[in-house]
């Protein structure tokens, strides 16, 4: 008998939405830790805007149909052996153009100015003046609080260019005003300029007089038409996590899918990866079949992944592995559907635009941060074609487009959860002791910031459990036992995100039952590392 060929190898394409009509703002990024926040900052607008490599070539740029066109910030020097460089014909599609922090610089040394180590190094809050009318300056006061981060600064302008605004010890702001090129020293996208939103304001609506018409409804009619488009009679199946991403992609898909009898051509999958939180597998079933309505086949593979973890310590590995493993039980389930359901062509991912950016090296100079095994693990050849619907959205548009989709409130505030699940809160070795202990310590966390109303509150909250053990006394007892992390972070994506300082009585009350309820933990410790320096997650 001829063993069946695995359905998800073979070359497969990726379904992208039809943004590539919708106007947008180009970013390209040069390194920067913020490249992310420029592109939430447009998006604020109701403009969509897209990050793309610095190195990007002119005509993958024009794929985006940019009207507009900024360059990011970096960590380089532009007199650097191997700075990074974008393309010299961004400055010759006639479009406007924001140089921001090395952006400036960039924008300075290739056109005709010079650019050198400055003598007063600034890093942190500035005060600047603004010394002209310029338009990026329209309706601001004369004096701004500014997020400085540079080490050089612009020592001649290039011809063409007039000083618009100045910070005590440097080149603040220039401008080419008949070229429409402008460029800030600062960071108008972080929180710290105080009237950075507005700056960016202008250049988007004023300058580059884009349309503010990307809204959830369009992002929904769009992704639906699109979807609908590409996939045609096809059959879909769907990667669920249980999660909002993966829920929220689904319901898009399923909505395409379904035909004038209320019958959908997508069936979801729900995998068992054996590292899923207490009674996860039971309650995501629930409610994505009885709140959302989706077919969904759930399938319990917690042995062959337990079996595939044993005696794995490298983070890395683990994913890889998960993610694998995934694949392959995803596969099986493929066949099986193809066998009572017809031919499957589809596979519908919750990806979202952090995925992408810490997954794959699609930043030019940005590095890689960790694998997510809806992107880094699937296989190079695929036979199924990827339909990721929310590949190019944030968390937080994600939950915006949901409610526009009629999604429930409680299924769209759950705050995020790992692919590979507790595997990466465990660290060292995955086991069913460990796994067991965890869960009881992260449903404890879970439950006591809920009843403290702090949940919907707070980006992310969980445990992890250390492979530290530590000497103990309970009962007049000597004890040996683990050491468990609590973490809770708040952030806007996931990109950055500062660690929250928990009332005293939450952090008690947690801390006490955790060592009381917790068989095999005697010690309890709080994470207060923001990203970055350090990940949201441990591994």
């Amino acid at each position: 008998m001829t063993p069946e060929k695995p359905l998800l190898y073979s070359g497969g394409i990726i379904l992208r939405n039809s943004f590539v009509e919708t106007p947008s703002i180009v970013v390209l990024d040069f390194g920067a830790q913020y490249s992310q926040l420029i592109a939430r900052r447009v998006r604020e607008q109701n403009v969509f805007s897209v990050v793309l490599p610095c190195n990007s070539k002119i005509d993958e740029i024009k794929k985006h149909n940019p009207i507009g066109i900024i360059l990011s910030g970096g960590p380089s020097s532009v007199y650097d052996k191997d700075a990074p460089v974008a393309d010299q014909r961004v400055f010759e599609l006639g479009l406007p153009v924001l140089g921001i922090c090395y952006g400036l610089q960039f924008m300075a040394h290739n056109l005709g100015g010079k650019v050198k180590g400055a003598k007063h190094r600034e890093y942190g809050h500035a005060q600047i003046e603004v010394l002209s009318d310029s338009e990026l300056f329209t309706g601001l006061p004369r004096s701004l609080e500014v997020w400085m981060s540079h080490g050089d600064e612009a020592q001649e302008l290039p011809p063409g260019f007039t000083l618009i605004a100045k910070s005590p010890s440097a080149v603040a702001g220039i401008e080419n005003a008949s070229q429409r090129f402008f460029a800030v020293q600062f960071h108008p996208e972080v929180r710290h300029t105080k009237l950075g939103t507005e700056i960016l304001r202008n250049f988007v609506l004023n300058i580059c007089h884009a349309k503010p018409t990307w809204t959830p409804q369009h992002f929904v009619e769009a992704t639906v038409a699109a979807v609908r488009q590409q996939v045609g009679s096809g059959r879909a199946i769907c990667a669920l996590s249980g999660g909002v991403d993966s829920a929220v992609a689904a319901v898009l898909v399923d909505r395409a899918l379904r035909d004038n009898s209320g019958k959908s051509r997508l069936t979801c999958v729900f995998v068992n990866n054996g590292v899923l939180r207490k009674n996860e597998f039971e309650k995501v079933q629930q409610n994505l079949r009885e709140k959302l309505g989706l077919h969904l086949i759930a399938v319990d593979a917690t042995e062959r992944f337990l079996i595939k973890l044993a005696g794995v310590t490298d983070p890395e590995k683990k994913r890889k592995i998960i993610g694998n493993e995934f694949i392959a039980v995803f596969d099986e389930e493929a066949h099986r559907i193809e066998k009572e359901e017809g031919s499957v062509e589809w596979l519908v991912q919750g990806t979202l635009y952090p995925d992408v950016i810490e997954s794959v090296s699609v930043r030019g100079p940005s590095q890689v941060i960790k694998s997510h095994h809806n992107v880094g693990g699937l296989p190079e050849k695929m036979k199924l074609k990827l339909i990721e619907p929310l590949k190019e959205l944030f968390k937080d548009e994600v939950r915006v487009i949901g409610r526009d989709l009629g999604m429930p409130e409680e299924l769209l505030q759950r705050q995020p959860f790992p692919g590979p699940g507790l595997a990466v809160r465990i660290l060292g070795e995955v086991t069913p002791e460990r796994l067991a202990i965890l869960r009881e310590c992260d449903d404890i966390v879970v439950n006591e910031i809920k009843t403290a109303g702090l949940y919907k509150k707070i980006w992310q909250s969980f445990a992890v459990l250390l492979p530290v053990m530590s000497v103990g006394v309970m009962g007049d007892q000597r004890t040996y036992a683990y050491t468990c992390a609590i973490r809770a972070v708040h952030s806007e994506d996931g990109m950055t995100a500062d660690w929250v300082p928990l009332p005293h009585d939450v952090l008690k009350t947690i801390s006490n039952r955790i060592v009381n309820e917790v068989h095999g933990v005697n010690r309890v410790v709080y994470d207060i590392t923001s990203k970055p320096p350090g990940t949201i997650e441990w591994e």
